[in-house]
């Protein structure tokens, strides 16, 4: 492939790439459109720089859950119960947990562009779902200039990976599945919650 970039640039596509990701004003309103504040003027990654932003509380609850066979929640009840299952790894949703509190911690090290942050707290909860399902949830507190809306989205993540890894021997086919933030509080783009979600 001859001259790299500089050749798809004179052909317009880098340009319009560029375009698209930093955000142009919209031709029907006049308004600026919104944009992607990891990429800089010329579309290249970066972290986004946060020091001229006042430090406030933040919080961001996230949710998700894993589907699974009735059988498979049947054994994580009975373990819940404080009774003998089949599950040979052990402890599922203590595993779980613990591995939901320290994705939190480590989000930085996963998510190339994520401020380290000192949390605050992080809150991970697991209880069955009807039949087939295992309800996760994460609620993560900084004191910062930046959210945790990604820390409480990888908590719940990786707290579902968790909880395949431990059932995987008796059930293979389980789903990770509407991992979504919820709500967040604080900072300059102010409150978000999720108006359609079914808890």
């Amino acid at each position: 492939m001859t001259g790299g970039l500089g050749a798809l640039n004179r052909g317009g596509a880098v340009e319009w790439n560029r375009l698209l990701l930093l955000g142009r004003r919209d031709l029907s309103t006049g308004l600026a459109r919104p944009s992607f504040t990891h990429f800089d003027a010329d579309g290249s990654a970066r972290m986004v720089d946060v020091s001229a932003k006042p430090e406030t509380d933040r919080t961001a609850v996230a949710r998700g859950r894993v589907v699974m066979q009735p059988a498979t929640l049947a054994m994580i009840r009975e373990q819940m119960a404080g009774e003998t299952s089949d599950l040979p790894k052990g402890d599922v949703l203590g595993v779980a947990r613990l591995a939901g509190l320290t994705a939190a911690k480590r989000t930085s090290d996963l998510i190339p562009l994520c401020h380290p942050l000192p949390l605050s707290a992080v809150d991970v909860g697991l209880a069955p779902e009807g039949e087939d399902s295992l309800a996760i949830e994460a609620t993560v507190r900084t004191v910062g200039r930046t959210g945790v809306e990604m820390e409480a989205l990888t908590a719940v993540s990786v707290a579902a990976l968790a909880v395949y890894d431990m059932c995987k021997a008796v059930d293979r086919g389980m789903r990770i599945a509407d991992v979504r933030l919820v709500r967040k509080t604080g900072g300059v783009s102010g409150n978000f919650e999720r108006v359609d979600d079914e808890g």
